[in-house]
């Protein structure tokens, strides 16, 4: 304890020189104030058993791992342990007043609002933040996420992602794991494949179990579902959407979107019948899309649906001469009639008021002639 004080002594008459000797070039450029350098901080930080006791009885390490901390995004810029920690700047530091570790974490995590304003608002109308103001201290804040002081690329690489929020998420981090995405993201590190965060959002992460999440869902999974190169790549179709859309489950959906977008609706999106987090592939036998399990999932909402029931649904196909031939035919057959009809119709009209108009231009008598 002794030597930490001697080096922040040091530290301190090293910035009073110099705040002395640079008084002139400072006051041509204006008010820079002298900060304590990260060195002096780690003359005492860099203990790995350096910690404090925090008045609800827990202990809280405040060690930093330099080499960790000059690999971060912040260490890489210069940035200094003061800037964060900015009520710090004399030996011995301002008593402590967070209960336990959590209670510590929440009073810091604010000071990132510094540097990230635009993300810390955007952050203030997610989930976690609701929760927080309600209450609950265990919902995830910056630190929960990057970490304090080895912040790095998030999205470098992307398997980190899922990673991160498996600290909250496990049970359905278990489920996406072995999902076709998830397999896919952390098995064979492809970049296609969605994380957490293209489904929920960053920071902007809305509450999942609202009205209005569930009629856009189908959304999301269009964004990546209805990507051409992407879709080719692995010989799936584009025309999901449109084939839902078009079927009475996905026109009712679209309707509620568009006119009340928080009223409920018992009709099914993409996640009803694929899954949430446990999408599997439709050739997985535990798909719950595939044949032998598509009766059972129907009956979720159609609860006495028979064997055949199944057999309505298209498989978001278009109906072709070798898929679902009958509806192909049927649909021909219509498509051909119905102009035929009406177009005779309209032609007979045409024709019969044509011949009436011209029989009253004609003069009496002309028939006879």
């Amino acid at each position: 304890m002794h030597l930490c004080r001697f080096h922040f002594l040091i530290a301190l008459l090293c910035a009073a020189a110099l705040a002395i000797l640079g008084a002139p070039l400072a006051n041509a450029q204006g008010p820079n104030p002298a900060q304590v350098e990260n060195k002096t901080c780690l003359a005492c930080h860099a203990n790995r058993d350096l910690a404090m006791k925090l008045p609800g009885g827990e202990t809280l390490s405040v060690y930093t791992d330099e080499a960790q901390f000059n690999a971060s995004v912040h260490g890489k810029r210069g940035q200094r342990c003061t800037t964060c920690h900015a009520n710090i700047t004399a030996y011995p530091h301002p008593a402590v007043t967070a209960r336990d570790r959590r209670d510590y974490a929440l009073q810091m995590y604010t000071v990132c609002r510094q540097c990230h304003e635009k993300v810390y608002q955007q952050a203030i109308d997610s989930i976690h933040s609701k929760d927080i103001a309600a209450g609950n201290r265990n919902a995830a804040v910056c630190t929960d996420c990057h970490t304090a002081h080895y912040t790095t690329d998030p999205h470098n690489p992307r398997s980190k992602i899922p990673q991160t929020c498996r600290q909250c998420h496990s049970t359905i981090f278990d489920q996406y794991k072995s999902s076709v995405h998830g397999a896919a993201l952390l098995d064979q590190s492809n970049p296609d494949v969605p994380t957490c965060v293209e489904c929920h959002g960053v920071h902007q992460i809305a509450d999942p179990t609202t009205n209005a999440f569930r009629l856009k869902s189908p959304e999301l999974c269009a964004t990546c579902h209805t990507d051409r190169a992407k879709m080719k790549k692995y010989n799936l179709s584009t025309n999901v959407l449109n084939t839902y859309v078009a079927d009475f489950h996905g026109s009712t959906v679209e309707l509620f979107e568009k006119q009340s977008p928080d009223a409920p609706t018992n009709k099914a999106v993409c996640y009803d019948c694929h899954g949430v987090h446990d999408i599997r592939s439709a050739k997985d036998p535990k798909s719950s899309v595939v044949k032998e399990n598509l009766l059972k999932t129907c009956q979720q909402c159609h609860p006495d649906a028979t064997t055949d029931f199944p057999s309505s649904w298209m498989s978001h196909y278009d109906a072709s001469p070798t898929k679902y031939p009958a509806v192909y035919y049927i649909n021909l057959f219509y498509t051909i009639l119905i102009p035929v009809v009406i177009g005779g119709m309209l032609a007979f009209v045409l024709l019969d008021a044509a011949r009436r108009i011209l029989n009253r231009f004609q003069k009496p008598g002309s028939h006879s002639r």
